[in-house]
């Protein structure tokens, strides 16, 4: 039987990445200097104008303004006259000191939770980098035009981008490329076949090379041509892309954004030490799929809950999977933090092409350093 799955991705220069991508930077250059910094930063975006807004305590001096400017510039947006520029931006900043009723409940020899919530985390063996395939592929894509318009390889590419991918599934197993999908802006008068053209060979070509797309219909720019982009063509905030953050709808979602959070927000950290167990477990050999749920209460250390699914794949019995969960990961906010090293400036670079299945040096989340603690239950069954 067959069965389809889409999941997207979208380019920095898309209007809620511009959003996360600045929030991510501000709390960067905050932990930069104070690393016991509390953030929670959002960002709105629209045309020539952001406004920054949130909670942050800290002992850090840093220039919002510049950081929002910088950034823009990076990102793409330096041509003035196009509706959204980092020399023609207002910049409008309203920040205020965390509530001290949630710092009263963090602020505590654990660190409790930062707020109630329920996070999951998702590993999939469907591929080497253990994420569903679809949303593998859409970020992939994603990244490689961002490629093409950063290298200048297709110059008449502009920051805005879409992409979009569909497998096929046979019996719960990837069969082939259904459809993909990529919306890319350009400069005007840049006709459709040109687009066709150059995102076929420099973006889609390359990266499904090794994939079966013998029966793929691909749908470039649908409506025909894409000037209008980015945050003059649409507003953007931060946290509206969380299924493009994590694991493109395949596996559920707790709820909570990450960006602009600092970790003592188990949004962030208690979905990123989810997905660091499932991985592990997954490439230990454990299971082909597992996903996991931790709840908290706020100024709570320890999990109310902790929940595996095994989707019936496992090789052992959940419950020896969880016992050595609980054995060998303490996860209270403050040992997770510790971990995964979330004190750290690292943020900005998730901001955009997922927050997980990526091999960048400071996505400690996702490393394999625990991999043998759960193999022993495949040598000896306890």
């Amino acid at each position: 039987m067959i069965t389809l799955f889409s999941s997207e991705s979208v380019t920095e220069g898309h209007p809620d990445k511009v959003a996360d991508r600045i929030s991510d930077s501000i709390l960067d250059a905050v932990l930069a200097q104070d690393p016991a910094s509390r953030v929670a930063c959002e960002t709105a975006v629209m045309t020539n104008y952001v406004l920054v807004f949130g909670e942050m305590t800290t002992k850090a001096d840093i220039d919002i303004e510049s950081i929002v400017r910088d950034i823009v510039r990076t990102i793409g947006y330096d041509k003035e006259g196009l509706g959204f520029s980092a020399d023609e931006l207002k910049v409008e900043i309203k920040i205020h000191n965390q509530s001290e009723d949630i710092a009263r409940g963090v602020d505590t020899e654990e660190t409790g939770a930062g707020d109630q919530g329920l996070m999951f985390g998702y590993a999939d063996a469907q591929t080497d980098v253990m994420m569903p395939l679809p949303i593998h592929l859409a970020h992939t894509l994603a990244r490689r035009l961002a490629w093409a318009r950063h290298s200048k390889t297709v110059p008449f590419l502009r920051p805005d981008g879409k992409t979009q991918v569909t497998v096929a599934y046979e019996n719960g197993r990837p069969a082939y490329i259904h459809d993909v999908v990529m919306s890319a802006q350009h400069d005007p008068g840049v006709s459709h076949e040109e687009m066709e053209k150059a995102l076929h060979e420099h973006v889609i070509d390359p990266v499904l090379s090794a994939y079966d797309t013998a029966k793929t219909r691909f749908h470039i720019n649908p409506t025909g041509k894409f000037e209008i982009g980015g945050p003059s063509g649409d507003s953007g905030m931060t946290g509206r892309k969380i299924i493009v953050d994590t694991y493109g709808g395949y596996a559920r979602h707790g709820g909570g954004a990450f960006s602009g959070k600092d970790a003592t927000k188990v949004d962030r950290s208690a979905a990123y030490m989810a997905r660091y167990l499932a991985k592990n477990i997954v490439a230990a050999g454990l299971a082909e799929r597992i996903e996991i749920q931790i709840a908290y209460a706020i100024g709570i250390a320890e999990p109310v809950s902790f929940l595996i699914e095994d989707f019936n794949t496992s090789r052992v019995p959940v419950h020896l999977i969880e016992e050595t969960v609980k054995a060998h990961f303490d996860l209270r906010p403050k040992a997770i933090i510790t971990r995964l090293g979330l004190r750290n400036p690292v943020f900005a670079a998730t901001s955009a092409y997922g927050h997980f299945g990526r091999d960048d040096v400071n996505f400690t989340w996702e490393r394999l350093d625990s991999v043998e603690v759960f193999k022993k239950l495949l040598y000896n069954g306890k």
